[in-house]
């Protein structure tokens, strides 16, 4: 790129380098055209009017790339499914969107990848996080007024190695939800059910029809029919709760133990939520709700919930991840999403 002063009929598709303020007295006083703009034929009256008859300009050579252009590139590259953004560049940054509800999710290995090149950056939201239709996921930019080509075409051999693009929202695929209360207290009527009030009305938030609640003694074989009786009703994930301990009269893991799962993983390392317990059988999902989600806005099932929504299946190793991270500030007023808590990698 070089820099040169030239006038300004001949500056048409140039680059300004600096902002050119425009004041109108008793009025605006402002940029009227901004550092980056391509000068076009008709901004030439204009910057005559302005007193600008002659202007520095940036001149771009072959290898060089508008800051606008080099961020189109780049939100192109790592955009994937559920994914927009507006085609109106400012300054060289486009934010990118979610083009509908669903799960975030980013490859941040790639995305650390991209960032160490130096001259361009990609902020992104926390990876699996519920976004809402519209929401902002990341913003990208190029950082230089002017950048080589070579370095986009990087970003976008990097982005194309990611097997389904840096960023993308899963859309929700599980609709319908089952709820197990198991307690004999509660059964039997000697206490009142807290469960129910707190997890009916975060399962409805996700558009999830609740089938029960239907509850239960802490008894293996009626809570086990429970959950089968949920799960014949069409319940593609089923929430258990209560019984998750190590007390002896706690069976609720037993009986989910008995359903032969394809993955059982009895506890997480999450405060609040250890005694989390998350199962699969075949594509239906067995959750294990501790007693903290009564006391608690979010627990191990608040962070795990989501990816089952996507129809994500965990692991051990998946579950493990989220030690990193999982331990909750307990603040005085909680404001879980927009937290730390749960934000593994």
């Amino acid at each position: 790129m070089r820099y040169k002063t030239i006038p300004v009929e001949e500056a048409v598709g140039m680059v300004l380098p600096h902002d050119i303020t425009e004041i109108i007295p008793g009025g605006f006083k402002g940029a009227r055209f901004k550092k980056g703009h391509i000068i076009k034929a008709e901004d030439v009256p204009k910057l005559k009017d302005l007193g600008k008859n002659h202007i520095y300009v940036l001149e771009l050579e072959e290898d060089d790339l508008h800051e606008d252009e080099a961020a189109l590139r780049i939100a192109r590259a790592i955009a994937g499914e559920g994914v927009d953004w507006s085609e109106k560049v400012s300054e060289g940054k486009i934010n990118l969107r979610a083009q509908y509800e669903g799960l975030l999710k980013v490859d941040w290995e790639k995305l650390f990848e991209i960032n160490l090149l130096g001259e361009i950056a990609i902020t992104t939201k926390h990876t699996n996080i519920w976004v809402k239709r519209g929401e902002p996921l990341a913003g990208v930019r190029a950082i230089p007024l002017v950048v080589k080509v070579a370095l986009i075409d990087e970003v976008e051999r990097i982005a194309k190695e990611s097997p389904q693009k840096i960023l993308r929202v899963l859309p929700q695929k599980i609709f319908k939800a089952g709820l197990v209360i198991t307690g004999s207290e509660v059964f039997y009527g000697r206490i009142q059910d807290a469960f129910a009030p707190r997890l009916v009305p975060k399962l409805e938030a996700f558009g999830l029809k609740v089938e029960g609640p239907l509850y239960a003694p802490d008894d293996k074989t009626f809570i086990l029919d429970s959950i089968k009786n949920l799960l014949n009703r069409g319940s593609e994930v089923v929430l258990v709760t209560g019984g998750m301990s190590v007390d002896p009269d706690d069976v609720t893991k037993v009986a989910i133990r008995e359903l032969n799962p394809d993955q059982y993983c009895y506890g997480a390392p999450l405060l609040p939520g250890n005694m989390f317990l998350y199962a699969s059988i075949g594509d239906r999902i067995i959750l294990g709700i501790p007693a903290c989600a009564m006391y608690f806005k979010a627990t191990a099932l608040d962070v795990v919930l989501p990816r089952v929504l996507v129809g994500e299946k965990l692991d051990r190793k998946e579950i493990a991840k989220l030690g990193h991270g999982g331990y909750c500030y307990n603040c005085k007023e909680c404001h879980y999403p927009i937290c730390p808590f749960g934000k593994a990698i």
